[in-house]
Formats: C-alpha cells, sequence, structure tokens
C-alpha cells in the first residue's frame, strides 16, 4: 500500500507540473480541495475512489494511470482500496491510448454506496455484475443489476453504485473515454 501512496503522490505532482497548474488552478480543474491535493501529493492522505475519479477526470487521465502505477502490469494485483475498504478497484488490462479504456474490476462491501461524479463529456461506462447485486444510480432512478447483468450509459453524468445485499458485490466496469482532439 506504501509503494501506492507514493504512486499516487508522484503521479499527482508530474501531471500537475506537465500542465504547469498551481495547486489551485488544479484544485479548480478537479474539484478536489487544494488542500486534499497537497496531502495527497506529500503522501499524509490516501483519496477515496471518489476522489481519484475527480482527480483523473479533471487532469483527462484514465483512473487506471493513478492504480497500475508505472512498474506494475494491470491485472498483477495492483489493487486500490478506500481507506475505510468499502470499494477496490483493480485494473484488469493496461490502459492503451489508442484504444482509449479501462477495464477494471470492482468490489464493494456490503451495503455500501460509492458515488462518482461526472466524467468528461462522452465517456460510456459498461458494468457487468459477477457476484451480488448493483444498485445503478442515475438521473435519480435505480436500475438493479443481479449477477450476470450488464448495462451501459452515459457516465458524463454523475452516477451511483450501491450494493443492497449483506455479501461483497462484483462486477466489471469497461470505461470508454473521449477522442482527444
Amino acid at each position: 500500500m506504501e509503494n501506492l501512496h507514493q504512486h499516487l503522490s508522484q503521479a499527482l505532482k508530474q501531471l500537475r507540473q506537465a500542465n504547469g497548474w498551481s495547486l489551485t488552478l488544479a484544485a479548480e480543474r478537479t474539484q478536489v480541495s487544494k488542500a486534499m491535493l497537497g496531502q495527497i501529493e506529500r503522501g499524509e492522505s490516501s483519496p477515496t475512489v471518489a476522489t481519484l475519479w475527480k482527480i483523473a477526470t479533471g487532469f483527462n487521465v484514465p483512473f487506471s494511470f493513478f492504480v497500475q502505477g508505472q512498474t506494475q502490469p494491470a491485472g498483477s494485483g495492483a489493487t486500490f482500496c478506500q481507506p475505510n475498504a468499502q470499494m477496490q478497484v483493480k485494473p484488469l488490462l493496461p490502459y492503451d491510448d489508442r484504444l482509449r479504456f479501462d477495464l477494471l474490476e470492482v468490489t464493494l462491501a456490503a451495503g455500501a454506496q460509492s458515488d462518482s461524479s461526472a466524467h468528461e463529456a462522452g465517456v460510456i461506462e459498461q458494468v457487468v455484475v459477477l457476484e451480488g447485486e448493483l444498485l445503478l444510480g442515475l438521473d435519480g432512478t435505480w436500475r438493479r443489476l443481479p449477477a450476470g447483468e450488464a448495462w451501459q450509459f452515459a457516465a458524463d453524468k454523475a452516477h451511483s453504485y450501491r450494493n443492497p445485499l449483506s455479501t461483497p458485490l462484483r462486477f466489471h466496469s469497461l470505461i470508454h473515454y473521449l477522442q482527444r482532439p
């Protein structure tokens, strides 16, 4: 876990410097407080999955950029866990800039909910429930997806994932990113 925190710290610093952004500008673009961004850069805080998504969206990079690291290939056990262990995310394939997608395995603890802010315009997400039952919140309504079912939706709007059961939920999330100009 320490290597992941170090990677998050370095990745955030590199992105910010490569874009020439101050912490203030990064906070505006990501909708994450300047204090939180500073704590992540110094390795003093571990962000939630939702916060990491906001940072990735603000910098226009895939989520897996922060999780898989430069030295660990995706699928090699590089799993990001929230500090409260309510949600875990593991990239299953390395991000490919030519194809522009992330394939993630997501695990939600019993009774847990994760709220995701809108991704960049045009992002499409597909979820496939492997174990348990997913309540997918979109546009103020909840769609129930039992194991074996899939759904595709526009992820450029706020959306939520909820596990209504007393057992863990596991699903795949395939996220298609908009082509950069």
